[in-house]
């Protein structure tokens, strides 16, 4: 339980970044005696800013790690950090792995073979059909999926593949003490109770706020062995994901759409830029 208080510690510290943290593992050796450096010691690292140097070392961090021990106990949220036996695979391979990770629900198959599917929350009858489409073919081959929670293509994709009783995962942006938006509730329940899983890198009571959304895309395509995007504007976070995923070595795959649709402006755009057509399941091979 002491151990799981110093990763909640961590956890809680919003400027600090898994490469910054892994030089200081590197120097300190273990999170509990990184607990007891003091500023002045920390002042010589000359891979520290001093935003992180003030959070190390600011009691607001550190207080009141055992209520969070004690709500996630209760409420089933379990945690693991980045050298956890039980931590993803293929986020060991990610520029800026979460440090810690916290989730409610099966994690065992999370290393198998998984595709995300992202798009518009706006959808149209035709994005909807395709996401639903892919999923189905992909969770009949046996294929997790994994995706945002998100409304639209998101929920449609985590749908079908509750429908097809495949795994599926949905990573959030926000802390696990609520679901958002909130109209997916019952869907995260189902997610669960089909034996996959609601996860998140943010700490119990860390609220949905816009900064969060990004970081959490490059966990959704960090836990895929590649990404489909079905119908995104120009402004979709569903970019995001898919240039998460080309940095991470991912491939990605985009269904057409209408040039006079706004919703796929931005699949348009990223076929243009060199993503793989997707018109057929068959196209997808990795």
């Amino acid at each position: 339980m002491e151990n799981n208080l110093y990763w909640i510690w961590i956890s809680r510290l919003k400027s600090l970044y898994y490469e910054v943290f892994e030089l200081l593992i590197k120097r300190y050796k273990t999170v509990d005696k990184l607990w007891n450096i003091k500023k002045d010691e920390l002042s010589k690292c000359d891979f520290l800013n001093q935003t992180i140097i003030n959070e190390l070392t600011d009691m607001k961090y550190r207080s009141n790690l055992d209520k969070y021990a004690e709500y996630m106990e209760k409420n089933e949220i379990f945690m693991i950090n980045c050298y956890n036996i039980k931590y993803p695979i293929k986020l060991k391979f990610i520029k800026n792995r979460p440090i810690v990770l916290f989730y409610k629900g099966d994690l065992s198959r999370i290393n198998e073979e998984t595709v995300a599917i992202v798009g518009s929350r706006n959808c149209t009858e035709y994005g909807r059909k395709c996401a639903s489409l892919f999923t189905t073919e992909l969770s009949k081959r046996g294929l997790n999926i994994v995706s945002g929670l998100a409304l639209g293509i998101d929920t449609i994709a985590h749908n079908s593949t509750i429908n097809e009783r495949g795994k599926t995962y949905a990573v959030i942006g926000n802390g696990l003490d609520t679901i958002y938006p909130m109209e997916n509730e019952i869907l995260a329940q189902k997610i669960i109770e089909s034996g996959g899983a609601i996860i998140s890198e943010f700490i119990v009571g860390t609220k949905p706020e816009k900064s969060n959304f990004p970081r959490r895309n490059r966990i959704i395509s960090g836990l895929a062995n590649g990404v489909i995007v079905v119908e995104a504007s120009n402004k979709s976070g569903s970019l995001i994901t898919a240039n998460y995923a080309i940095n991470q070595g991912k491939e990605v795959w985009v269904v057409p759409g209408s040039i006079f649709s706004k919703n796929s402006e931005g699949t348009n755009a990223l076929i243009k830029d060199g993503a793989s057509v997707l018109t057929d399941i068959n196209d997808i091979v990795y």
